[in-house]
């Protein structure tokens, strides 16, 4: 009897060291097939160091910039090296020619994002084209966005216009303000903060391309959505414990995801209303119309991937929006701080704007073309202060190889632009603030996607539609603006150059400067 039970009792012991022992056995197998596989493909050098589960999270602390880690990394590891944030490997590319591999024969490869909390609750499940997966309704969003918005001939046809208006008002804010400063307290030092002042101009072009109106009106409603564009702005990028840890996401741990779920609600209040305004006051073909007005009579009969049109049409809005207003204020104010810096580049630039311009009109109304310069000043600084350093990243639909190197699919890129735009072997003295190499060693170089030593904008298939309206704006505002006024700090000291990191990367203090009229007041009429 004792043997039987003794029998019986051991049984489910035998079963399960059985069972582990086949585990191990197969597990052992399998990844001395793993090992043999990747022995016969090349894989990129991944970073040392690595942790359980977080994998080299830490050492992106947040003591420094992202891309300055990364770009530290490279000089340690090379132009293509590994590494794990989370569960997701990632690749990272710090040169010209690995930047130019990725986004020419292996373009299609990397013609995906990844997936993030983000744009899932504040971009309507992945429906802002920009952040959108690889597939058919990227391509088809793109597309009209890039014909009735982006192109360069809509941009000098029908935008042009809007940008120079606003510009203008601006400016004449700025005099009357200043006049109003001296009249009434015998003061002409009035301080101006111009990150916001390049932010309203920005805001206001863009909300008149998209929904045909001027970002003002009731203020208390203009701060709650200058707010909440902010929010936006800061939380799609923001790093999120989920997006590495996925299965921690229930948790919501630093909670984000509720910040998000709040910030979506809002937006989408207001997007709401502009939509319905739209649809209620429908504009007969040939008409004038905004982007909104555009969407509503283009979307229904095209294929959405499941989306129906009313989500398709607020978040292809609200991606222009966030597209088009951070960056182009965010490199001004780098610009202008560049400049203040650098007060022979500031004389110069100025100097030839009178010379071509004059003093009685402002450079808003000239052939900006002509201005070569300050098209020089916008190249350089987008070289040194890219919008997005490290790109935005891109994700592998298919294996392929770079450098030699082989890359699975699901594999997550990173495109250093700060490292690689920084490279001493592409540009001489590249920390240094030369506008002049974009008139001499580098005049053919271009900022659109072609010439690889300087893509802030991206390259290939994914690369971002808006450059020319982007450029536009830029050039006509820091133009004018530089042959309005005299610009100095309040204490004609240089500009703090400290960053702060989000989907773009901006100032991280106030840009204030002393605005003093230099062309007569009729030019500002």
């Amino acid at each position: 009897m004792m043997k039987n039970l003794l029998s019986s009792s051991t049984l489910p012991i035998t079963i399960c060291a059985t069972l582990l022992f086949l585990f191990v056995l197969f597990w052992l197998r399998r990844k001395t097939t793993i090992t043999t596989g990747v022995a016969a493909k090349k894989t990129p050098p991944e970073v040392a160091g690595a942790w359980p589960l977080i994998g080299h999270l830490h050492l992106l602390d947040g003591s420094q910039p992202p891309h300055v880690t990364l770009g530290k990394l490279a000089d340690k590891y090379g132009p293509i090296f590994t590494l794990r944030l989370g569960v997701h490997r990632t690749l990272v590319v710090s040169s010209y020619e690995m930047a130019k591999e990725c986004f020419t024969v292996n373009d299609k490869a990397f013609a995906s994002r990844p997936k993030s909390v983000a744009f899932e609750i504040l971009g309507y499940n992945f429906s802002m084209f920009g952040f959108s997966p690889y597939g058919s309704y990227w391509r088809t969003m793109r597309k009209i966005a890039t014909v009735h918005v982006l192109s360069t001939q809509r941009t000098e046809t029908l935008l042009k216009h809007v940008m120079e208006s606003e510009v203008k008002i601006a400016m004449k804010e700025s005099y009357d303000f200043w006049v109003k400063m001296k009249n009434e307290g015998g003061s002409e030092r009035a301080i101006t903060e111009m990150k916001k002042w390049f932010g309203n101009i920005a805001l206001n072009v863009m909300f008149r391309t998209v929904v045909g109106k001027r970002f003002d009106g009731d203020e208390e409603e203009n701060q709650r959505i200058r707010k909440a564009l902010r929010d936006l702005f800061d939380l799609t990028g923001s790093f999120v414990i989920c997006d590495t840890l996925p299965y921690l996401r229930w948790l919501d741990l630093d909670g984000k995801e509720k910040e998000m779920k709040k910030t979506a609600k809002v937006l989408d209040e207001f997007v709401c209303v502009w939509l319905d305004q739209h649809k209620r006051n429908r504009k007969p073909a040939g008409g004038e119309h905004d982007f909104m007005d555009v969407l509503l009579s283009t979307v229904d009969d095209q294929d959405l991937d499941g989306r129906d049109s009313d989500t398709t049409i607020k978040a292809t809005c609200l991606a222009l929006i966030l597209a088009g207003t951070d960056t182009t204020a965010g490199t001004l104010a780098w610009t202008l701080s560049l400049l203040l810096n650098n007060r022979q580049v500031l004389n110069k630039a100025t100097q030839e704007l009178d010379a071509q311009i004059g003093m009685e009109n402002m450079a808003i109304k000239s052939d900006l073309t002509k201005i070569e310069y300050i098209q020089a000043i916008s190249k350089e600084t987008l070289r040194l202060y890219p919008p997005a350093p490290l790109n935005l990243p891109h994700e592998s639909i298919e294996d392929c190889t770079v450098g030699g190197y082989h890359v699975p699919a699901g594999t997550r890129v990173l495109t250093n632009l700060s490292k690689l735009q920084r490279d001493p072997t592409l540009y001489s003295d590249p920390l240094e603030f030369r506008p002049e190499r974009f008139l001499t060693t580098h005049k053919n170089v271009d900022v659109k996607g072609q010439h690889f030593e300087l893509m802030p904008f991206g390259a290939g298939r994914r690369m971002c539609p808006g450059i020319s309206f982007g450029l536009q704006l830029m050039q006509i505002t820091l133009a004018t603006l530089l042959h309005g006024f005299d610009i100095v700090t309040p204490d004609e000291g240089p500009v703090d150059m400290a960053e702060h990191n989000g989907l773009t990367t901006i100032r991280a203090s106030p840009l204030q400067v002393i605005l003093t009229p230099r062309l007569s007041a009729q030019a500002f009429s």
